[in-house]
């Protein structure tokens, strides 16, 4: 029995065409692909019926997100005066501030001359953790959504992840598999925001190829020769922390959240695995991915794609 026997038999269910398929021999990304796209679907009767080819949850635990993050929303079409004062009526303090780097107590709107449009700005978040920080992160969605904030293509949603506990290892490690997973990242990226098509967020690739020359952290940062790239490592001088900065801007609570989870999942694997290239497939994402991401990253995939 071949695909498209199996395909086109009106018999049988969703779900034995999917075990049918696998049993064929295709993966689960292809079987995903030819029966609507629901990977975490697939992977479900995967484990059903081969329950011993499943990845052992040994290999990867999963921890509570209970990180310190900061984020920077760039949006426009906003009264940065205005927005500051819809936040404070939220229950979120925030003001109003000239540019900056500085680490605020609390949320701060400041300008970004990257981004066009009127009434341009960037929100920032003060220190964050955990699920706690995410409720915030929630609430200023719903407020910039209330307030019609506008996004562009010069918009971005940068990530501070706290970085003061990371060894040198950790974040080699870190730059090295997010350079090898960077293929699949700009598959649920826009067009904007893959490869080097963008000045502000650079591929990473070339400095993973690099890091074995450092010894040091401030040996492997001195290997970053601007911090435009998806990962800004110089981040670390100033804030104790590493910048991803390549997601596109949004508003969206589920696009943000979803990003932040599959960055911490990241770095936490990094923390002891090195991902080969070989090895960076979509499919091996499930190994310290849970099916929540894996199925909301193969949404962005199809959407992005169509």
């Amino acid at each position: 029995m071949n695909t498209q026997v199996i395909l086109g038999n009106a018999t049988l269910t969703k779900t034995e065409k999917i075990r049918q398929l696998l049993a064929l021999g295709l993966t689960r990304r292809e079987v995903a692909d030819l029966t609507g796209g629901n990977y975490g679907f697939v992977q479900n009767v995967f484990a059903k019926y081969w329950p011993e080819r499943v990845t052992s949850k040994k290999a990867f635990t999963f921890t509570t997100f209970n990180r310190k993050f900061g984020i920077e929303i760039e949006a426009h079409g906003v009264n940065p005066v205005q927005l500051a004062t819809a936040l404070r009526a939220a229950g979120i303090e925030c003001w109003t501030e000239g540019y900056n780097h500085s680490t605020r107590s609390h949320w701060k709107t400041v300008s970004d001359s990257s981004v066009q449009g009127t009434d341009t700005f960037e929100l920032v978040s003060p220190i964050l953790e955990g699920l706690t920080g995410l409720e915030q992160v929630k609430t200023v969605c719903r407020v910039l959504s209330q307030l019609r904030a506008k996004i562009n293509k010069t918009c971005g949603l940068h990530i501070h992840f706290d970085a003061e506990g990371f060894g040198i290892d950790q974040l080699k490690n870190t730059v090295i598999n997010y350079a090898h997973y960077e293929g699949i990242i700009d598959s649920f990226m826009p067009l904007s925001r893959r490869e080097d098509s963008n000045r502000y967020c650079q591929s990473v690739i070339i400095l993973a190829g690099r890091v074995g020359q450092a010894n040091t952290i401030r040996e492997l940062i001195n290997l970053q020769h601007t911090r435009f790239q998806k990962i800004n490592l110089q981040a670390y001088l100033r804030h104790k922390t590493i910048e991803f900065r390549q997601h596109s801007g949004t508003v969206e609570f589920e696009k943000i959240s979803n990003w932040i989870l599959f960055l911490h999942n990241l770095v936490e694997y990094s923390k002891k695995k090195q991902v080969t290239r070989a090895e960076a497939n979509f499919e091996s994402l499930q190994k310290f991915q849970q099916p929540e991401i894996i199925n909301y990253l193969q949404t962005r995939i199809n959407q992005l794609a169509a």
